[in-house]
């Protein structure tokens, strides 16, 4: 295995972690506020994980798509994490 795969093994078991842990408290804390960041979180790391492994269509197509399309991916989840909670917060 190479080095990358083996980071990409990593990141995708943290990944996963992080998304079952969110899930779970997803189920028991519905609604309010609450709720509401858990589902931000939620999202974002999934717009982050996307971000991640766009890497790995490196045979499909170029640098500079994968490029693009990681970045789109990473300001999404930042845009995304910035503006739902300020919604959060304003209310």
């Amino acid at each position: 295995m190479t080095v990358k795969l083996i980071v990409l093994a990593i990141t995708l078991f943290i990944y996963v972690l992080i998304i079952v842990a969110f899930n779970r408290a997803r189920m028991k804390y519905k609604g309010g506020r609450v709720g509401d960041v858990i589902n931000l979180i939620l999202i974002t790391v999934v717009l982050l994980f996307l971000a991640d492994y766009v890497g790995l269509l490196d045979a499909y197509i170029s640098d500079n798509v994968a490029f693009i399309l990681q970045t789109l991916f990473r300001t999404t989840a930042l845009s995304f994490l910035a503006l739902g909670g300020t919604r959060i917060a304003g209310r």
